[in-house]
């Protein structure tokens, strides 16, 4: 963490808690107390109203004339922040949003102990993953531009120059948004497809982007009505990727859905999964494709 960051992230848990040690500082930081003296130093010449104070309960604290009214957020509004940014720090963490866990933290006297618990999977891949987030994550603040080699679903391997723009999660796979040099035009790359990524220069942002995000998700899309015939047995994983709603009791033992997919082999994929449990009733063409899908798998094994 640069030393502005720090001062910032200082100032911030100061506002919120009375006392705190340079011991406690130190720890959150990972720094020396000596660092946080002389950060402490520092913005007193600043003219941020910091005052030592002395004995077994003492450490740094700010005057009360600096300090914003806390009733902006309650205990409540604080454990919601928390419960967020927990589930978020299973998938990616880093010491800003630990740091940032502990500002929220400090912005109340109560022990919070969350009601809603969030768990991901943790996946060995995932740990691996987290290190092209943070570079990319990097690369966007600072306007980086990336080069790496990338395979498509086909295994063909292309040279890639890339403008990063966003990240984004969708269905627990991770995705990079950016300008593709090579095809002079935006592109999505998914991150477990790019290999030997490297820092190759700066970049000006374009402003277009936004509107290029947009216009390429919906084209990706390209959804198709399809109606299942789903076994009891998995009715409660079409429940909560769609609604109560969207399924309907057909015989004692299966329920009838219709739900939108893409018309591509994660779709097909996505609907194998669940073995026999689950039989596309419409439309034909979605169900000629599916088991085009599924001959070219039983290939392997003859």
């Amino acid at each position: 963490m640069k030393k502005i960051e720090r001062l910032v992230s200082i100032v911030m848990i100061l506002l919120q808690k009375e006392v705190v040690s340079s011991s406690e500082f130190s720890r959150l930081f990972n720094v020396t107390r000596r660092t946080i003296q002389r950060d402490m130093e520092t913005l007193s010449y600043a003219n941020i109203p910091i005052y030592a104070k002395y004995g077994a309960e003492g450490g740094y604290a700010l005057m009360e004339e600096y300090k914003f009214d806390k009733r902006l957020l309650n205990n409540k509004d604080i454990e919601n922040i928390l419960i967020a940014l927990g589930g978020f720090e299973q998938l990616i963490t880093n010491q800003e949003i630990q740091t940032t866990i502990q500002k929220i933290k400090g912005m109340t006297s109560a022990d919070i102990s969350p009601k809603l618990d969030l768990t991901f999977y943790d996946w060995p891949g995932r740990s691996q993953i987290k290190e092209d987030i943070l570079f990319i994550k990097q690369a966007i603040e600072n306007n980086w531009l990336i080069k790496f080699d990338y395979v498509d679903q086909k295994g063909n391997k292309t040279y890639r120059v890339v403008e990063p723009y966003k990240i984004h999660l969708s269905e627990m796979h991770w995705y990079l948004f950016g300008y593709s040099l090579e095809r002079k035009d935006y592109r999505t790359f998914k991150l477990t497809r790019i290999l030997n990524i490297q820092k190759d220069g700066f970049f000006v942002p374009r402003s277009d982007k936004e509107f290029k995000e947009e216009k390429q998700h919906n084209e990706q899309q390209n959804l198709v009505s399809v109606q299942l015939l789903v076994d009891v047995a998995v009715r409660d994983q079409f429940i909560e990727r769609y609604g109560k709603n969207a399924v309907t009791k057909a015989t004692t033992r299966s329920y009838l859905t219709t739900i939108e997919l893409p018309k591509n082999q994660f779709a097909y994929q996505f609907l194998a999964g669940f073995g026999n449990k689950v039989k596309i009733m419409k439309p034909k063409g979605f169900i000629a494709k599916y088991l085009n899908f599924l001959e070219e798998a039983a290939k392997l094994y003859k």
